[in-house]
């Protein structure tokens, strides 16, 4: 067996302790899986005093991320500080210019700088692994990067966040108030304090930056993903979904089309017999779809110690094995250059909720405007009046057929100046899934 492989790991949170416990409890394990020992030999975290479950002491300690990247004693460097700049970026840069391996589970990280880590890493000959940046214990990069290879991608789409899955299906299925379902959420751990990160869609978006370009061959463009987050998803709405044979999923989509590749995150509305429908609570779903396979689907846990720390660990052996693979399936120069969908020219179905003032006039008036922008309805729901403060209202729900986003906007424009409304309208996109 060889000589071990050193690591040295940056960042001792939920995620970094779960590896160094795990490598300290199944070491002979892994090392028979890796071809040689994998030793922790040094260490990089805010707190030394943290009892973290496991013994440290034989490992280098160091305050600063980019001095453990610099360390001559490691021959991996593991990231897993988080943050897109500052120190990750900073060390992740040191290690790679010293042509060391790099796994990392840093999805803003690589959504923002991934392109140019992947120039660094290619002109040093230092691969960067980051399976645990998409969808954590999911093996969704190995699979589009590898296994996939001889299929052309046209879509890849799924639910990549946990916590805005566990709200929306406690939201479902106890009738939660937003907010209240939001303080739950915090006060197990699934949400932070600062929540926006995670209910305001971004962090799906990170992801799905990095799965659009290994799906694409292209280049990553974070700003190009038209991003819509589930604060303004209501009861109201999930019930309405439920009666049509929908759910509400926040989704993660990239998709191939005439105009270029169309990327964005938002509320959307799945039939509710599909495969992705059943995935419930802080459970994450990728799924890709292929010319010759077909649709493929993987389901796990989306965060977590173990969970993340099985990804950590698995470009952890595949470094100690030697592998060398372009960060993006393709060197970086071969990234075709990211052609931009225009989000308004996107087709499919919407669901559509207007409370609409209790008034001669105002139902005409609504199905002109449709007809005008030649948006056919599938279905008309109207609710039970409800009682405003200016007028009676009538709660409606439309759903179109297939139509463009800008022939809806459009139409949605016409019927709000035409002052028949109450409030503004609510859209979700409906998705069609197998």
């Amino acid at each position: 067996m060889e000589r071990p492989m050193r690591l040295g790991i940056a960042g001792l949170g939920t995620v970094g302790a779960s590896l160094a416990r795990l490598l300290a409890d199944k070491r002979d394990v892994y090392g028979m899986r890796a071809g040689r020992s994998l030793e922790v030999a040094a260490v990089s975290a805010r707190d030394r005093t943290r009892d973290r479950g496991v013994d440290l002491s034989a490992a280098a300690w160091f305050d600063d991320p980019v001095a453990l990247a610099r360390d001559a004693e490691i021959d991996l460097f593991v990231e897993l500080v988080g943050g897109s700049d500052g120190a990750a970026f900073e060390s992740v840069k040191a290690a790679l210019n010293r042509g060391l391996p790099v796994v990392t589970a840093n999805k803003a990280l690589l959504a923002h700088h991934g392109l140019q880590l992947a120039r660094l890493a290619q002109k040093r000959g230092a691969p960067i692994f980051f399976e645990a940046a998409a969808a954590g214990g999911i093996p969704i990069i190995k699979t589009m990067r590898e296994a996939l290879r001889g299929n052309t991608v046209e879509r890849v789409y799924g639910i990549l966040n946990g916590t805005c899955n566990y709200m929306l299906t406690r939201m479902e299925r106890e009738g939660i108030a937003f907010d209240a379902c939001l303080a739950d959420a915090q006060r197990l751990g699934y949400a932070e304090a600062d929540p926006t990160f995670d209910i305001g869609g971004f962090d799906a978006a990170h992801k799905l930056a990095l799965l659009t370009s290994l799906a694409f061959g292209c280049e990553i463009d974070l700003d190009a993903i038209f991003i819509e987050g589930i604060s303004t998803v209501t009861n109201a709405d999930i019930e309405a979904a439920a009666e049509l044979g929908y759910r509400i999923k926040l989704l993660a989509v990239a998709q191939r089309t005439e105009s270029g590749i169309e990327q964005r995150v938002h509320p959307t509305m799945i039939p509710a017999h599909s495969a992705l429908a059943q995935v419930d609570g802080v459970t994450n779903a990728v799924a890709v779809d292929t010319d010759l396979l077909g649709s493929v689907l993987l389901v796990g846990p989306g965060a977590g110690g173990n969970a993340t720390a099985s990804a950590v660990l698995s470009d952890i052996i595949d470094a100690a094995q030697g592998v060398r693979l372009p960060a993006f399936g393709l060197e970086p120069a071969k990234l075709a250059p990211y052609r931009r969908a225009r989000m308004r020219a996107h087709e499919g179905g919407y669901y559509i909720r207007l409370s609409v003032l209790d008034r001669v006039g105002a139902f005409a008036s609504i199905a002109r405007r449709m007809a005008e922008n030649d948006i056919s309805l599938e279905s008309i729901v109207q609710r039970k009046p409800e009682s405003g403060k200016a007028a009676e209202t009538v709660p409606v729900i439309l759903i179109t057929h297939e139509t463009t986003e800008a022939a809806v906007r459009r139409a949605l424009d016409a019927v709000s100046r035409d002052g028949h409304l109450s409030g503004e309208p609510r859209m979700i996109r409906i998705e069609a899934l197998d």
